[in-house]
């Protein structure tokens, strides 16, 4: 499948689904909305994409805008040997999204990693906790508003 042909399908394809596209730096970016995510991802892994590879996912904080977040997610298709980042706008009131783990396994320790650094919620997810932070923990550190000299609660250590 030719590159640039990409988004103009897609484009027809998720019309009413798609906010925005762009093709900066050589990467094709699709916008899309929330509840969109699992039908377009689930679309593009299929052929004639082939979009099998989750590279990464993470949360970007816009802090001041509305919708603050913005969830940010890289694909790769190895047969077409293109990228595609799927960015998907959060408001702070909903911080939540679809997890990704059914559709990719290693869905589940990044978005782990999002929660744990941004306070994203993704429904579905299996195992939804903590990854690096101890569980009690105040606060997202990733956040723009995160105190930069915030004093946590001490925990007790284990004999």
């Amino acid at each position: 499948m030719e590159k640039k042909k990409i988004l103009k399908e897609l484009e027809q394809q998720f019309a009413e689904k798609i906010r925005g596209t762009s093709s900066d730096f050589g990467d094709d970016t699709l916008i899309i909305d929330r509840e969109s995510l699992l039908e377009v991802v689930q679309f593009l892994k299929q052929k004639p994409y082939e979009y099998s590879m989750l590279l990464d996912l993470t949360c970007v904080d816009h802090l001041g805008q509305e919708p603050r977040f913005e969830m940010v997610y890289h694909f790769l298709s190895l047969s077409a040997k293109h990228r595609l980042r799927i960015k998907v706008p959060l408001s702070e009131k909903n911080l939540s999204i679809e997890t990704l783990t059914s559709i990719w396994k290693n869905a589940n320790w990044l978005e782990r990693e999002v929660y744990d650094m941004f306070g994203v919620r993704f429904y579905g997810h299996p195992d939804l906790r903590r990854l690096f932070m101890y569980d009690g923990f105040e606060g997202f550190p990733l956040r723009k508003d995160y105190p930069l000299r915030k004093r946590q609660p001490r925990i007790r250590l284990r004999k």
